[in-house]
């Protein structure tokens, strides 16, 4: 792995072809395929993708919250390539033992204001009109 200095775009997941691309043309941005990359290893890692997408773990939950607003594909190329990042950090460190954060992480560690900003943005997107007032506790 010392071929690789580190995980991100610009070295393992860029040879590996899990890098988002972008296509700018004046003012306006499109997104585009990721790549084709090394089939080997694009079609073992997607395999294991699509297998941590219907767990109850990290992966699984970064998935199903991706899926909403990105689409299924996406969805999995960003999974397949949160699990080269993780392996590579596994073998280049031989010290280092993965611990799943488990799939409420993004949740059990959102900042209360940013909570209720969520929350009160889920109401108002089903129609209910939100008042908020500071409990008297």
């Amino acid at each position: 792995m010392s071929v690789f200095p580190t995980a991100d775009h610009r070295h393992l997941a860029s040879w590996a072809r899990l890098s988002p691309r972008t296509f700018q043309s004046g003012p306006k941005n499109t997104s585009g395929p990721a790549g084709k990359g090394n089939p080997w290893l694009r079609g073992a890692l997607g395999e294991a993708a699509v297998s941590a997408a219907r767990t109850g773990t990290f992966p699984g939950a970064r998935y199903r919250r991706t899926v909403k607003r990105r689409g299924r594909l996406k969805a999995l190329v960003a999974v397949t390539r949160s699990i080269l990042v993780a392996a590579w950090h596994l073998l280049s460190n031989p010290a280092a033992r993965y611990r799943d954060p488990g799939p409420d992480w993004h949740t059990r560690n959102l900042d209360p204001a940013l909570r209720t900003r969520d929350l009160v943005r889920q109401l108002t997107a089903l129609g209910h009109d939100v008042t908020l007032t500071t409990a008297g506790v």
